[in-house]
């Protein structure tokens, strides 16, 4: 084994940043454990970095990254689809291993860049993709997999977690939770991919991947945000101690149902209580039981973590971890959601009163408006159910 690893990073922001940050910090530590020292050897951005450290170090150029031949391993924590595809797949055709925080890049062609490592013998790891800082991946490749895995959900977007715990907590509406999140940063200006479901449909994808070796499309994931989510819902389940979480679920039956939307729960559920822009991931399994894993899901210093523990991974040669694998899939999961079936909570106006027959036997809420709980009922029939009424919400239950 070599004495240095070192590696490059492509993108110096928030993430690019904290990976540096954390192997400067953090070398020594990292070097007494492996026997290696880790060395940012190149770091790729637009921008030119005057006063850091790593000023020296700055290229606009890829190419001297890919023709580097002392460069071992590259991160790439630029995020989006391109160029982030053409450098991966280059950096790895060059016997590179690539490191990712890029949730996008990995839901949409992971397959490809697994297979493109196996044949030029690297690795392509992605544990900072998902959940930020919360090692979730490689337990589930590692410490789960030997269970019959039933289900895998969690709360896998800390901006719109962050949106709800400010209306249930404070009775914030939607829009008023929103700009606090845009202005405490942990929001985008265009807050699109987190409160309409984008990012956590990603994610969901790539943990489906890993639970069943197969990769959908994130086009054929029913994805619902929160958008609609309103301050009379909030009160309304309130009062029967319940709340609302945006959840990612893979259902593993005989045909999988994979779909991102909001959810009730009982306020006992273990999800229930993950507040802030704090992620959950929760993996149930035969004879395991339920297990959640939980904590920072974004930050520099929490995905930083995870990318240097990719890369320790990496230098230790995999000898304590399987790597990831899974291939592409025609499967589309919307062809099996019309038969998706649970409770729901229903809001009409006060006037439709009389229209509950057609839900079959409800419980009514306590609600200025005519607000209910549903039994068991497939997609297919709460839409029939739905038809023709001024249904002015709808949340599935847990």
């Amino acid at each position: 084994m070599k004495n240095t690893h070192c590696i490059a990073i492509l993108g110096f922001g928030v993430v690019g940043g904290g990976v540096a940050d954390l192997i400067t910090a953090n070398g020594g530590e990292i070097e007494n454990y492996l026997g290696v020292k880790v060395q940012i050897k190149r770091v790729l951005d637009l921008r030119d970095f005057p006063d850091s450290a790593f000023s020296d170090r700055i290229t606009h150029n890829f190419d001297d990254i890919l023709n580097d031949s002392e460069i071992d391993t590259v991160c790439e924590l630029m995020g989006g689809s391109h160029p982030a595809y053409e450098y991966t797949m280059a950096a790895l055709k060059a016997g590179k291993n690539v490191i990712t925080s890029n949730k996008e890049v990995v839901a949409n062609f992971g397959d490809e860049f697994l297979r493109c490592a196996k044949e030029n013998g690297v690795s392509y790891r992605f544990e900072a993709s998902v959940g930020g800082g919360i090692p979730a991946l490689s337990p589930i490749i590692n410490c789960v997999r030997q269970n019959k895995i039933k289900e895998v959900r969690g709360i896998l977007n800390g901006t719109t977690n962050y949106i709800l715990t400010k209306m249930f907590t404070y009775g914030d509406s939607f829009d008023s939770a929103l700009k606090d999140a845009q202005d405490k940063g942990y929001a985008e200006r265009n807050p699109d991919a987190d409160i309409l479901g984008t990012d956590a449909c990603r994610k969901i994808t790539i943990l489906t991947a890993l639970a069943t070796d197969k990769l959908v499309s994130v086009n054929d994931v029913h994805t619902e945000g929160i958008t609609k989510i309103r301050a009379e819902d909030v009160k309304a389940v309130e009062k029967i101690g319940m709340k609302i979480k945006l959840l990612g679920r893979c259902i593993l039956e005989e045909k999988p149902q994979i779909l991102v939307a909001p959810f009730l729960m009982s306020e006992a559920s273990p999800l229930a209580s993950v507040n802030g822009v704090f992620n959950a991931i929760e993996v149930v399994g035969e004879p395991l039981g339920n297990v959640m894993f939980y904590g920072p899901g974004a930050g520099a210093g929490a995905t930083a973590s995870a990318v240097v523990g990719d890369i320790m991974q990496v230098i230790a040669s995999g000898t304590h971890s399987k790597a990831p694998a899974f291939e592409r899939t025609d499967y589309s999961p919307k062809e099996a959601f019309t038969d998706f079936k649970c409770k729901n909570y229903v809001a009409l106006p006060k006037e439709c009163a009389d229209c509950t027959e057609r839900f079959g036997k409800v419980t009514l809420l306590d609600s200025p408006e005519c607000a209910f709980i549903t039994e068991l009922m497939s997609e297919k029939e709460l839409e029939a159910a739905c038809e023709g009424l001024n249904v002015l919400s709808r949340i599935r239950l847990l």
